[in-house]
């Protein structure tokens, strides 16, 4: 497993990503998810910079797409605009060597989620179309809101159904929109489902999401740091090692490197307690 933030580190030099990429190798971890919420401004020159010294520094990148995409949007002059700020996503994250781009498909609008969940797939389909040949994962997110797209069967479906595409599974957005998936059966249940669904291949290449989360009957609140929450990261981290699971963690918490650090360190722990039993040593203190 490979861990590392959502965004640029807050201990970073600067708030550059390039600063961001050098100070998540000098704090030990793996990978960054460059954030593009808000619009995608970076050009194809600094992209190149970019890939080059990811590259160099063994720091694995993804893309978070903006927010303001809706697949399902009433105005099909907003489903395009939302298809093309996800095309802009691809095409730099390619440029920049980024795995993956996350996104938030959309919102439900009224519509059935059966409704829903066709017109989405449709608008996808000719998306991944137009970036065939980016060499680049789609990642629909699962969703911490009920009014919004993304439980976790609609994602796995949307993915089972599409080549190019595998989920972004957020643990915290699950919990927080089912107050459930809080435990070790919890998670190996997200686990088995994208096994049985998507098969082995998708476990060796998970993009998982990890915050504390705020949240109430509607669902997500906010987001809150691990020690904060009722968030059982603990156990999370006993499924990840017991599916041998494989991928990125980015961590969404509020202080995110020092929860990245948290859930690495607390990972490693439990290999090594695990690795220390199996060969009947003293466990580490």
């Amino acid at each position: 497993m490979l861990f590392g933030t959502a965004g640029i580190p807050h201990s970073s030099e600067s708030n550059s990503t390039t600063d961001g990429i050098r100070r998540i190798r000098e704090l030990g971890l793996e990978c960054m998810e460059v954030q593009f919420v808000r619009g995608v401004k970076m050009g194809e020159s600094y992209a190149k910079n970019i890939k080059t010294l990811s590259k160099s520094l063994n720091v694995v990148l993804s893309v978070h797409a903006p927010y303001y995409i809706n697949l399902n949007a009433d105005s099909e002059v907003k489903v395009k605009q939302s298809l093309q700020r996800l095309y802009d996503s691809a095409r730099i994250g390619s440029i920049m060597g980024a795995e993956s781009i996350v996104f938030h498909p959309g919102y439900y609008m009224k519509r059935t989620r059966d409704e829903a969940f066709r017109r989405i797939k449709s608008a996808l389909d000719e998306l991944l179309k137009e970036i065939d040949g980016f060499g680049i994962v789609l990642r629909p997110e699962t969703s911490g809101k009920r009014e919004q797209f993304g439980e976790l069967n609609e994602i796995i479906d949307l993915c089972s159904m599409s080549e190019g595409m595998l989920p972004c599974i957020d643990i915290s957005h699950i919990h927080a929109r089912t107050g459930e998936f809080n435990s070790y059966e919890g998670f190996s249940e997200i686990f088995e489902l994208v096994e049985k669904e998507l098969g082995k291949k998708a476990l060796k290449s998970m993009h998982i999401h990890v915050s504390g989360i705020k949240y109430d009957s509607k669902g997500e609140k906010t987001h809150l740091n691990l020690k904060e929450s009722d968030l059982n990261y603990i156990e999370f981290l006993r499924a990840l090692r017991d599916y041998k699971v494989s991928g990125c963690v980015i961590c969404e918490s509020p202080n995110l490197e020092e929860d990245a650090l948290l859930l690495k360190k607390s990972f490693f722990e439990i290999m090594q307690t695990d690795d220390a039993q199996e060969r009947n040593l003293p466990q580490p203190r």
